[in-house]
């Protein structure tokens, strides 16, 4: 099993580095079908994933990436606000085939999923975003890895001991602390391609760890969702990790942090 996680781990960095290095349409294209597939993933648990408001999330989806590279929608609101309608349309005409939380579940798909996600490309097509971009990842990720190790070595006191009993107050503190550690000696070695003085490498630390923080929640989040439907995974596409929202539900929640943080901060 360890070797498996490993193994995947390995060939998930590898493609977020060619797919987040290569930017513009590839990034934008490959974010579209990650979102997508873990829309499937969360339609699934609540069974609308080949279903009326499933299918209608999926072309939400696609138009919205879509928009973000050539901006045909004249305005987004009005174009969530389109989407609520038309599922509330097919709640209404084709009651009672489906449930309020059926209904619900498409509507959030879409921001929990695709709008979260979609904001990793839109880091990277900021201002010094081929480096900043990664901040979203070692916010995630990396305070993730900084939490195990430190829970396991030093673990007393539990943080959500209901929702995730192994998780503990003192592998959260590893957590930030090792996000904001790792964020500055990646921006000290890249400090000449990112030209960032002193001050702005502290400012980028302490948006990762503000960014290692929040992940905790959309980790909970992702876990507490799975709770109250009682299942173990959201899908199979990782082995050894699940599917893709067991590996990106702390992406998806630090993404756009990162984001408005480092265009209000940063750029």
């Amino acid at each position: 099993m360890f070797k498996t996680r490993l193994l995947s781990g390995i060939i998930l960095v590898a493609l977020a580095l060619i797919l987040i290095i290569s930017g513009g349409e590839i990034l934008l294209v490959s974010t579209a079908m990650i979102s997508m597939i873990g829309q499937y993933e969360l339609y699934r648990v609540f069974h609308v994933e080949k279903k009326a408001p499933g299918l209608l999330g999926y072309l939400f989806t696609a138009c919205y990436f879509a928009d973000l590279e050539y901006s045909f929608l004249p305005d987004l609101e009005v174009a969530v606000i389109v989407f609520l309608i038309l599922l509330l349309a097919i709640f209404v005409f084709s009651f009672p085939k489906y449930k309020a939380d059926q209904i619900m579940a498409a509507f959030f798909g879409i921001f929990y999923v695709s709008i979260m996600l979609s904001f990793i490309y839109q880091t990277r097509m900021i201002e010094n975003g081929a480096y900043i971009v990664w901040l979203i990842f070692l916010c995630s990720w990396g305070c993730d890895t900084c939490a195990y190790c430190v829970g396991v070595l030093l673990g007393k006191h539990k943080m959500a001991p209901i929702l995730s009993p192994k998780k503990s107050v003192e592998g959260a503190i590893g957590g930030v602390c090792g996000a904001f550690l790792l964020t500055l000696l990646y921006s000290f070695i890249f400090r000449a391609q990112m030209g960032v003085s002193l001050k702005e490498m502290l400012i980028l630390g302490l948006i990762s760890a503000v960014g290692g923080l929040i992940s905790m929640v959309g980790d909970l989040a992702a876990s507490a969702i799975k709770r109250n439907y009682e299942i173990k995974d959201y899908g199979t596409l990782i082995p050894g990790h699940g599917g893709i929202l067991d590996r990106f539900d702390s992406v998806i929640i630090t993404a756009p942090i990162i984001y408005y943080l480092a265009v209000y901060l940063v750029t």
